[in-house]
């Protein structure tokens, strides 16, 4: 409890976070409820699913099913993104890259737009500490454990949270959604998204149908991350490492020459341990490619994906790795700080968040 304590205090920065894989477990009961009242969904087919913390496979398909469906209504999207956001502040995460999909339901009145501006309203909407989402500032002083571990080390207090948004293009779309989600976020700079993402089931589509769009977001200033070798497929995976995204995520299934190449670009890797493992991607903790990747000073960085879904948390996800691959509360303070290099942050914030990380550190006794 006392190391928990320690890795949920210390500051941290969260890179692969799927907004509505983040759902809070009593606001999805709440909403499942609320959705089996009126009908739409059996709940008691969900409710147990729903109060399980280690679900299956097939469990979590159907969570997902399920928030598929919570997430077009509007108003649901905005309390969600406001929630998410609240609960990454208050274990000390610093730095927030909330991915997520537009989408669009003709049936809801939903359009990619109004989905972002929903998300944009959660954002606007988070009152418990102050939040940065690029040209606008919004909140109040934070309250809670977040910035307790600076305010009892250096005396000062952490009043916010910097947040920026991904998009992702979903491998079930087509060239010209993929481009009206990158014109999207285009759109949407000053409102804090800074990247495009390219995710959803790996086995469907072909990367190549979304190369165009990535290529463009990147003419245009858009950073690119992606979900990379989740399953075995060495072309997709060649041609994707060959485009030289500026991170990548999980990079589970990556044969010998895959892994060299990974090597020689330096590409940053997204990792998510809990995912891999309840996902049936990496087999055991023990075997996972974090080690490799560690032990050669490979960039990576240690993130979530899932925390409702996956019943983990970024400081859990700490905890993880420090107990599988001998880690000490010092080298996963570093890790944590070069996090902020990966990034797809401005420079100015980018250079505050290292002054935190600098200002924390020096305070610091790394008693293991």
């Amino acid at each position: 409890m006392e190391m928990m304590d320690w890795w949920e205090s210390m500051p941290k920065v969260e890179l692969h976070a799927h907004l509505n894989g983040s759902v809070r477990n009593s606001t999805l009961l709440e909403l499942a409820k609320d959705l089996g009242e009126k009908g739409i969904i059996v709940f008691s087919e969900v409710e147990h699913v729903i109060l399980k913390n280690d679900r299956s496979l097939t469990e979590v398909f159907k969570l997902f099913d399920l928030i598929h469906i919570l997430t077009t209504d509007h108003a649901t999207v905005t309390r969600i993104t406001k929630e998410v956001v609240e609960d990454f502040a208050a274990e000390n995460v610093v730095y927030l890259e909330l991915r997520t999909t537009p989408k669009r339901n003709d049936s809801r009145g939903m359009s990619k737009r109004s989905y972002m501006e929903a998300v944009i309203e959660g954002l606007r909407k988070v009152d418990v500490l102050d939040i940065d989402f690029g040209s606008t500032e919004v909140g109040l002083e934070e309250n809670g454990k977040s910035g307790q571990m600076i305010d009892d080390c250096v005396g000062i207090s952490r009043t916010k949270i910097y947040v920026r948004l991904l998009l992702s293009i979903d491998r079930r779309e087509t060239l010209a959604a993929a481009m009206e989600t990158v014109k999207l976020a285009l759109e949407m700079k000053d409102l804090g998204v800074v990247g495009i993402d390219l995710s959803g089931n790996p086995k469907v589509g072909e990367w190549i149908t979304f190369l165009p769009a990535l290529r463009f977001a990147r003419e245009q200033g858009l950073r690119v991350t992606l979900h990379c070798g989740e399953v075995p497929n060495q072309e997709e995976i060649h041609a994707m490492l060959d485009f030289l995204p500026e991170r990548i995520g999980h990079a589970c299934c990556l044969e010998e020459d895959a892994w060299r190449k990974l090597k020689i670009s330096k590409i940053p890797v997204e990792i998510c341990l809990t995912s891999n493992i309840r996902t049936n991607t990496i087999s055991s903790i023990d075997v996972h490619h974090f080690a490799d990747l560690y032990n050669t000073n490979h960039p990576l960085i240690l993130c979530t994906d899932d925390t409702g879904v996956f019943s983990t948390s970024l400081s859990k996800e700490y905890a993880i790795a420090a107990t599988a691959f001998g880690l000490g509360k010092k080298e996963m303070f570093q890790l944590a700080r070069t996090a902020v290099g990966y990034s797809f942050v401005e420079e100015q914030v980018a250079s505050k968040l290292k002054d935190l990380f600098d200002l924390v550190e020096k305070s610091l006794a790394y008693n293991d």
